[in-house]
């Protein structure tokens, strides 16, 4: 399969599919796509959606035929391309107490690991937030330790609690919403991924890289009332 494939979605949305896995180089060609079409401001193009390895671009066909936007993105794609790097770390407080990780338990007896080091690899790890999707704020990251590659569940479970840290499927996952899920739960944020009503609204942008903090239950209850009045919680690192 030769990539990157140019694919309809309807009659005014184009998927530009750049590879079949999750890899930190397809998703710099993603990313790097969205922000030289983003740079172009092109007349009809609506909005571009990144996923890990592809971008979807919805246009307007009466502004913007789908030739003249398939040689725009062609034009884009040949030119040379430097390395991207990630502009900023974010450190997301989390607290993996029983009440909040109630799977940690599950997941070191699947594994073979002890529950203590479940924790520390998911808190000692790296992570790159690839997409937001299924909800909002949803933020998807790779990353995590292959140690903690865990199938998800054979069957959803009840509705988790918002700002859940979860895993599975091999990839991680903060979540914003209650709802039923497949994942499993390894601890808590205080911090709000998504908030209509803050600047900006979602906390992480595409392409930042992310580290868990550990925090106690006292820690997390003093952060969780600062959040609530609005206030940001996670540290941030500029790279740019």
């Amino acid at each position: 399969m030769i990539f990157p494939r140019v694919l309809d979605a309807g009659e005014a949305a184009l998927v530009i599919e750049f590879g079949a896995t999750v890899d930190p180089a397809i998703n710099d060609q993603v990313l790097a796509l969205d922000e030289a079409i983003a740079a172009l401001s092109l007349p009809g193009v609506h909005e571009t959606v990144p996923t890990y390895r592809s971008l979807m671009i919805h246009y307007d066909p009466l502004v913007i035929d789908r030739e003249t936007l398939v040689g725009t993105v062609k034009t884009i794609e040949a030119a040379p391309q430097a390395p991207r790097q990630p502009s900023t770390c974010w450190t997301i407080p989390c607290c993996y107490d029983q009440e909040f990780g109630e799977d940690i338990g599950h997941i070191a007896q699947a594994t073979g690991l002890t529950p203590d080091r479940v924790v520390a690899l998911h808190a000692g790890a790296s992570y790159r937030a690839y997409m937001y999707g299924f909800a909002p704020g949803f933020c998807y990251l790779g990353g995590l330790p292959t140690e903690l590659a865990i199938s998800r569940r054979r069957t959803p479970r009840p509705p988790h609690p918002a700002n859940s840290i979860l895993i599975g499927g091999g990839l991680a996952l903060i979540s914003t919403f209650s709802m039923p899920t497949g994942w499993w739960l390894v601890g808590r944020t205080p911090e709000r991924m998504f908030s209509p009503d803050r600047t900006p609204i979602f906390l992480v942008e595409v392409g930042d890289t992310l580290r868990f903090e550990p925090i106690d239950r006292a820690t997390f209850d003093a952060l969780n009332a600062r959040a609530q009045a609005g206030e940001i919680v996670a540290k941030r690192k500029l790279f740019r």
